[in-house]
């Protein structure tokens, strides 16, 4: 059991849960914002999404095998610790298990259409394990914006549905603070994934994948990571100062828990040489991550 709450990435999923958690119950919820789901059906949501990535993550350390022989021979799972059958049998499972799902929660908001989401997100995701990583940046790209998708589904499935003349300007407002949130997920994971990429570069090599570390080598990767990790930074800065100036707790934390260590990241990737260098950065974009999503928590101090 410890083995197959590893390969799904159980801290990764438990994280996923709490953001969509934030979302309604710090964000929505509180500012009276129309919603569209009970309990009930944002349990369902939830648990859709949840399959679907572990199915994501089953699927790519199948395809990983080889590299990861290479890159982390300790954690690696399938062909070790689970057998390759077993880990497709259970990409299956939960690929099921969350389309279903999705198709339940879809017609119980009565769009049948947003169906689709959770079945091209799988799709994405097979595809990434198969394909597209070894494609420089746009696996990256790809597996990012599905990180930031599964922020916005619940702006998608809570606020869409309940929009109505009245109340649209309202409903898109909060929908555009998720969105917000979602691009700086898009961000943090993007740089994150770089990062890794980097981290991995010997096993990547010997596997013949083309990561942009191998394309374009370390120390001009290097200035692509440095350069993303700007961006981030410089949009946090102006949504602060737009908006958060007045509430000196609120910019403090920002700046303690959010700018700074993207800061440190900076200076990290200036310095960064070894794998150790790099999984460390890797570790801390994480937790960067993790406190921008706690935010949410503040916006009744706002």
């Amino acid at each position: 059991m410890q083995s197959i709450f590893s390969l799904i990435r159980w801290k990764n999923l438990f994280m996923i849960v709490l953001v969509q958690l934030l979302v309604k119950y710090a964000l929505l919820e509180p500012f009276g914002a129309i919603i569209t789901l009970n309990g009930f059906g944002f349990s369902i949501l939830i648990l859709a999404t949840v399959c679907i990535a572990a199915a994501g993550y089953i699927i790519n350390d199948i395809y990983d095998q080889e590299t990861d022989a290479i890159n982390k021979p300790k954690q690696r799972i399938v062909g070790k610790r689970i057998s390759e059958k077993t880990a497709y049998n259970l990409f299956i499972g939960f690929n099921v298990v969350g389309v279903l799902l999705g198709f339940y929660v879809s017609n119980m908001v009565d769009r049948s259409g947003l169906f689709a989401i959770f079945v091209l997100t799988s799709g994405l995701l097979y595809l990434y394990a198969t394909y597209l990583k070894q494609i420089p940046v746009v696996g990256n790209i790809v597996i990012s914006i599905l990180v930031a998708l599964s922020v916005i589904i619940v702006g998608l499935f809570e606020l869409i549905p309940a929009i109505t003349i009245k109340n649209q300007d309202l409903q898109l407002f909060y929908f555009e603070v998720i969105l917000a949130y979602a691009i700086f997920a898009f961000l943090i994971n993007l740089i994150r994934e770089l990062v890794k990429d980097m981290e991995d570069i010997d096993g990547d090599y010997k596997s013949g994948i083309k990561t942009l570390p191998i394309v374009l080598g370390r120390e001009r990767s290097n200035h692509v990571i440095f350069f993303l990790t700007f961006l981030p930074i410089f949009a946090l800065i102006y949504y602060i100062t737009s908006n958060m100036y007045k509430n000196l707790f609120v910019v403090g934390y920002f700046l303690l828990f959010v700018i700074g260590p993207l800061i440190l990241v900076l200076i990290r990737v200036f310095q960064a040489k070894s794998k150790a260098n790099y999984r460390s950065i890797s570790k801390l974009l994480k937790l960067i991550m993790l406190f921008g999503m706690l935010s949410m928590a503040l916006y009744q101090l706002i």
